[in-house]
C-alpha cells in the first residue's frame, strides 16, 4: 500500500486502485522500464503504457469528511491535497505515478457502466496505436454515511439487515435492492502482438464492447429495455462473434426489481432463442455492488471463466422470478467450457455497456509479429 505523504494526499478509492494495479502488473509479469533506463529486455517503455482507471462516487469520502470538519467546527484548514485526492482521475495518476507510466492517462464516470467502459476505452487507445499496454479497471470507495443514507433513501438498497449473507439475491423474487460494497479490480490489457513478443499468457482477448444511452431517466432503467438490447447486439456485431457462440454471460445482476427485470428482457431481446440456452450469473450476489469498479469486476470474471471453463453461481436464488426466466446458474458453481463470454454493465443515468471475451488462442495464433 501507499505510505507516507503519498497515503496522506490521496483518499481511500486511490489507494485500492494502486494496491490492485500493483497485483495486476505482477500477475501479468510485466516490467515497465524507467524514464531514465532504455528499455531492458522484456521490460515495455514506459511512454507504451496506459492507464484507463474509472470511478463513480470517486472521491465522495473525502468530500464528506471535509464538509463535516468545517461544519462541525473542527477547524477551517482543510489538507492543501483535500481537492485533488477527491477527483476522478487521481487513481489513474496515482498509478502512473506509482509505475513510472508516462502513456495516455485517463479516467471517466460512467456511474456503475465505468469499471467496464475502462476495459472497452484500453483496447481502443491499443487499436489506435496510442498504447501497446494499457493498464485498466475501476475503483470506488462510496460508503460514507450521506452516501449510505441516500442510497436508502432512493430505495436501491437491500432491507434484510437480519440476513446480510442472504441479502444480494439478483433475479430472486424476493429481492429488494442491492448491497453496497467498494473495492478496485485492475487488468492488464495489452496488443496481441506485444503479448506474444514477450511470452505473456493472456487470460482472454476482448474481442470488442459497445456503449448506448437509455435517455430515460436518472436512475431508472428504460422498461423496455431497449438500448441495453442494442448495446448487447452491437457489441457482439463489432466482436464478429454470434448470439449462438455465447458460452457465458456475466450479468449486471444488481438485485433490485426493475434492474433484473429489465436486463432479463434485453437479453432476450439481443440474443433471442439463444438466451435460453446461455449461463448467465451475477457475481454481486457474492460480493455486492462495487458501483466503480462493478464492470471491470464483470471483465475479470469472464477472461477467469474463459481460463478455467467454470462459470461462478448465482448465490440465494431461491425463488426464482417468473420474469427473470433465464439460467442463472443458482447456488453453484458451473464447470462448462467458455469461448465466449459478455458483460453487461448499466448505470445510473441509462449508460449501457456490454464488453465481449474470447479464448485466446486464435488471436494468438493470428498474430503478426
Amino acid at each position: 500500500m501507499l505510505e507516507g505523504k503519498r497515503l496522506r494526499r490521496s483518499a481511500r478509492f486511490t489507494h485500492f486502485a494502486v494496491a490492485a494495479a500493483r497485483e495486476a502488473v505482477a500477475d501479468a509479469r510485466l516490467s515497465v522500464a524507467t524514464p531514465e533506463a532504455a528499455a531492458t529486455e522484456g521490460a515495455v517503455a514506459p511512454g507504451r503504457v496506459g492507464v484507463v482507471i474509472n470511478a463513480a462516487v470517486a472521491g465522495f469520502d473525502t468530500i464528506e469528511a471535509a464538509t463535516r470538519q468545517l461544519l462541525g467546527g473542527e477547524g477551517r484548514r482543510l489538507s492543501p491535497y483535500f481537492v485533488s485526492s477527491s477527483l476522478t482521475n487521481m487513481p489513474a495518476c496515482e498509478v502512473a505515478i506509482d509505475l513510472g507510466i508516462h502513456g495516455p492517462v485517463t479516467a471517466s464516470a460512467l456511474a456503475c457502466a465505468s469499471g467496464l467502459y475502462a476495459v472497452v476505452e484500453a483496447r481502443r487507445l491499443i487499436l489506435s496505436g496510442e498504447a501497446d499496454v494499457v493498464i485498466c479497471g475501476g475503483t470506488d470507495a462510496g460508503i460514507t454515511p450521506a452516501m449510505f443514507a441516500g442510497l436508502v433513501s432512493m430505495g436501491a438498497l437491500s432491507h434484510r439487515n437480519e440476513d446480510p449473507a442472504g441479502a444480494s439475491r439478483p433475479f430472486d423474487a424476493g429481492r429488494d435492492g442491492f448491497v453496497f460494497g467498494e473495492g478496485a479490480v485492475v487488468l492488464v490489457l495489452e496488443s496481441v502482438e506485444h503479448a506474444v513478443r514477450r511470452g505473456a499468457t493472456p487470460y482472454a482477448a476482448v474481442a470488442g464492447g459497445a456503449l448506448t444511452s437509455d435517455a430515460f431517466h436518472v436512475s431508472a432503467p428504460d422498461p423496455e429495455a431497449s438500448y441495453a438490447a442494442a448495446a448487447i447486439s452491437r457489441a457482439l456485431d463489432v466482436s464478429g462473434v454470434s448470439a449462438a457462440d455465447v458460452d457465458y454471460v456475466c450479468a449486471h445482476g444488481t438485485g433490485t426489481k426493475a434492474n433484473d427485470r429489465t436486463e432479463t428482457m434485453a437479453l432476450h431481446a439481443a440474443l433471442g432463442s439463444a438466451a435460453t440456452e446461455v449461463a448467465i450469473s451475477s457475481p454481486k450476489s457474492m460480493v455486492g455492488h462495487l458501483i466503480g469498479a462493478a464492470g471491470a469486476l464483470g471483465a475479470m470474471v469472464c477472461a477467469l471463466s474463459i481460463r478455467d471453463g467454470v462459470v461462478p453461481p448465482t448465490i440465494n436464488l431461491e425463488t426464482p422470478d417468473p420474469e427473470c426466466d433465464l439460467d442463472y446458474v443458482p447456488g453453484q458453481a458451473r464447470k462448462i467450457p467458455v469461448r465466449v463470454a459478455t458483460a453487461d454493465a448499466f448505470g445510473f443515468g441509462g449508460q449501457n455497456c456490454v464488453a465481449v471475451f474470447t479464448d485466446p488462442a486464435a488471436a494468438i495464433e493470428g498474430a503478426e509479429l
